[in-house]
């Protein structure tokens, strides 16, 4: 009963998924890919109640295993922003399967009733091709797994060269999602066919659940369902910065910049940035730290700082990588949780709960707010407040 319970979840997760307005490529990929595990687990569910050798024409479907690998490194690829190229190589991934089919020609040429005994002999005649499909699924699921697990680390330390808040798009999930599909792999070694069906209905319920929920992240034009890039409080303030007005950002730049998401570390050797012109941007960027607080922005971008400066955004994250020695992620967390510090010390601020000051600082989550205090200082922030004997008001019980 899961795998019919398997069954229905997919196609259910499908046609919500093809309804969703605003469908990225990561949706198209994810749509295909589920209506590929529903015929899978349809197959499974036939072969179960032993209703399969009723469709002889669905008997042979060895290879469709290596389906899975190919789909989870694509959508991954798709949801991390790789560059266009790899679209054109994409169907590359599929070839082995093609192949194992083209095998299977013989197979499916043979009558109803040779292909069933066939199956109740378990493969008696093609166990040569059996052995190559069954060592093909186990080395694709670990390249693929790999593969996906290089993606997913490399986007994380993208991210954090253009945003000062990585909670949202930082694909934690899908981490978790490659680990899922890595016990499956685990269940078809060592496991039996029962145990994987039945992880493989668990994985496929949270695989579209997250994927129905997760917005696209860098979009053409403008985010979709994400926060602003800049606020009007950091517009405004960019006409209060003193800026070097030999520098320019022209609108295709800044677009470029704002909504793609950049997968390989800037090439600073080749940014062409003058150290006399580093020296400048830093002095605004200061500015801009110090005494305008843009920080506080909890959505502070890259980009947007860039753009409230009047430099170029690659400029601005070599002089903040050059001077000091973090990337734009860390950098503007050390001067929240600085700013949280301060705040924390006024007397006349003692009536404020920790979290309310974190949000006044740009922190946008309790997560976000732990994670890197303890990274700054090395403590927890109630450890740090009990060692300097301040005492804030009691958070309530509302949830960040």
């Amino acid at each position: 009963m899961v795998y019919l319970a398997g069954i229905v979840i997919t196609i259910f997760l499908t046609v919500l998924l093809i309804g969703k307005k605003h469908k990225t490529t990561a949706d198209i990929v994810l749509i295909v890919w589920l209506f590929v595990i529903a015929f899978h687990l349809f197959l499974f569910y036939l072969f179960i109640i032993g209703k399969i050798y009723d469709y002889p024409a669905l008997l042979g479907h060895l290879p469709y295993p290596l389906l899975h690998g190919p789909f989870l490194f694509l959508y991954t690829t798709a949801l991390t922003r790789q560059p266009a190229r790899f679209k054109a190589f994409w169907l590359i991934h599929f070839i082995p399967v093609f192949i194992l089919y083209l095998f299977l020609i013989p197979f499916f040429m043979l009558p109803a009733a040779e292909k069933i005994n066939v199956y109740r002999n378990k493969g008696a005649g093609h166990e040569t091709l059996m052995a190559i499909n069954l060592i093909s699924i186990f080395v694709s699921g670990i390249a693929y797994i790999v593969a996906s697990l290089v993606l997913l680390r490399r986007y994380r330390i993208s991210i954090k060269d253009e945003f000062s808040n990585i909670e949202k798009i930082n694909l934690a999930w899908l981490r978790y999602l490659v680990f899922g599909l890595t016990v499956i792999w685990l269940a078809v070694i060592f496991g039996n066919d029962a145990m994987v069906f039945s992880i493989a209905t668990v994985f496929v319920f949270f695989l579209g659940y997250f994927g129905i929920r997760q917005p696209g992240i860098f979009i053409t034009g403008q985010p979709h369902s994400g926060p602003k890039l800049i606020s009007t409080k950091a517009e405004k303030l960019k006409e209060s910065i003193p800026v070097d007005k030999g520098e320019s950002w022209p609108d295709e730049i800044s677009t470029k910049t704002e909504t793609a998401g950049i997968v390989t570390k800037i090439k600073y050797e080749k940014s062409g940035l003058a150290e006399d012109q580093a020296g400048k941007i830093y002095e605004q960027l200061l500015r801009a730290m110090t005494n305008q607080k843009l920080f506080t922005e909890s959505e502070l971008t890259l980009a947007a700082l860039a753009k409230v400066l009047n430099v170029h955004p690659n400029h601005l994250s070599q002089v903040i990588n050059s001077y000091e020695g973090k990337n734009f992620y860390d950098y503007i967390n050390f001067y929240r949780v600085e700013e949280f510090k301060k705040l924390a010390s006024r007397p006349d601020n003692q009536n404020y709960t920790l979290l309310s000051m974190a949000y006044e600082c740009g922190f946008n989550s309790k997560t976000s707010f732990n994670r890197n205090f303890r990274k700054v200082t090395g403590i927890s922030p109630s450890g740090y407040l009990s060692e300097q004997n301040i005492a804030l008001k009691q958070d309530s019980l509302h949830r960040l």
